[in-house]
């Protein structure tokens, strides 16, 4: 009795063939965070000037055709971190970050302080990055770069405003100065921090600071 074993390769179904674009995808945004991790570190070590591709790839552990593969240029590595720095910033101080309604004073005091601890996890590279990127002088980077600030302190100005609904803050609050204001007291804290030794505390400065703050915005 001969037994007759198709040489034919047997169709692949839909749900196959839907596991297999998703894994291909997967694998696509691994590798493309792998690639714009390893920028971010070697602009917060050696500066955006000193950044090319030999160096993602090596950093990495692929070949350069492996980066290109993903990205068509450097420029197209750094739109693509700057998007990520974005992401990250604003989901760091969205309201959801800590559940909480209503919006306190006490509130946002919790999710800056998040933000900070989270910013220490980062080692502190994504306002770093931010201010490499535009020292390269490209002018479609800066503006988004630039476009990356304003929705940062749009979304601080939305925690203002929400507090101001829910009593904690003077209505008479000039609250795009505000925002303004509590952007420039995070960013200036954590560019002293990643400059300064581990001696500097960030979350100790930022309590003093906020203190000051605070007695500026409450509603009375």
């Amino acid at each position: 009795m001969s037994i007759f074993i198709s040489s034919e390769r047997q169709p692949i179904n839909f749900r196959q063939r839907r596991r297999m674009v998703a894994k291909k995808r997967e694998n696509t945004e691994e590798r493309q965070q792998q690639i714009i991790d390893a920028a971010g570190n070697l602009i917060s070590k050696h500066g955006s000037e000193h950044l090319t591709v030999k160096k993602i790839a090596a950093e990495v552990g692929i070949s350069e055709a492996a980066i290109y593969r993903h990205f068509k240029s450097k420029k197209s590595i750094l739109f693509f971190l700057l998007n990520h720095i974005e992401q990250n910033l604003l989901r760091d101080i969205s309201p959801t970050a800590v559940g909480k309604e209503p919006v306190s004073l006490e509130v946002i005091e919790e999710i800056i302080r998040n933000h900070f601890s989270v910013i220490g996890v980062r080692k502190g590279i994504s306002f770093q990055i931010i201010a490499e990127i535009i020292s390269l002088g490209d002018r479609k980077l800066n503006k988004q770069a630039s476009q990356t600030i304003d929705k940062y302190i749009s979304r601080l100005k939305e925690l203002l405003a929400q507090g101001v609904r829910d009593g904690a803050i003077r209505k008479d609050l000039d609250l795009e100065s505000s925002a303004i204001l509590l952007f420039t007291l995070i960013q200036g804290l954590v560019n002293i921090w990643a400059l300064s030794d581990d001696g500097f505390n960030l979350i100790k400065k930022f309590t003093s600071l906020w203190k000051v703050y605070r007695e500026a915005v409450v509603c009375r």
